[in-house]
């Protein structure tokens, strides 16, 4: 039943994504809400690691920390290249409020509960954030130097999307 109504609310929130990934963005909000969902998924993998004993757990945590930060310090080295300022907007606040949320969720879990709670909200954040980077941010996109960086991350996120789902099926979250 948990593992049902954890699922409810990743469809809901995401949904809820899905709407705010719909109305218009510029470039700078773009770049905003990239590095913001980036920089969330770091602080889940921290998160991993301080409360998860499960070793593909951790590993899975520790490869989110290495990817979103190179993509991130990539994505701060072209805005200070384009010398541009990103511009918070809402859907990088519905990203940041439905963060602390989770985080208090997953705070509360450990063993088996923390590990597949952690697997299903990464997987269902990856294929949040994957659709909307594939179908609303880069066909938007007007600066090349930051299309090219969204479509390289993406390889990467699809990657982790793929990891992720690997992940809650070693766990056997879902059932």
């Amino acid at each position: 039943m948990k593992t049902m109504t954890l699922a409810l609310g990743l469809a809901l929130a995401s949904g809820g994504l899905a709407a705010h990934a719909a109305e218009p963005m510029n470039d700078l909000e773009i770049a905003h809400t990239a590095y913001t969902a980036g920089g969330l998924d770091i602080r889940y993998a921290h998160l991993a690691l301080a409360i998860s004993e499960n070793e593909s757990v951790r590993e899975f945590a520790q490869t989110m920390i290495r990817d979103h930060s190179a993509v991130n310090e990539a994505a701060g080295a072209l805005i200070a290249e384009l010398n541009v300022t990103p511009l918070d907007n809402a859907l990088s606040q519905a990203l940041v409020e439905g963060a602390e949320a989770k985080r208090a969720e997953l705070m509360a879990l450990s063993g088996k509960a923390f590990d597949c709670a952690y697997a299903t909200n990464e997987l269902g954040y990856h294929q949040v954030v994957n659709q909307t980077v594939a179908e609303s941010f880069i066909p938007t996109v007007t600066v090349e130097p930051l299309k090219a960086l969204l479509e390289d991350a993406l390889v990467t996120f699809r990657v982790h999307e793929q990891h992720a789902e690997r992940m809650v099926a070693s766990l056997s979250c879902i059932g």
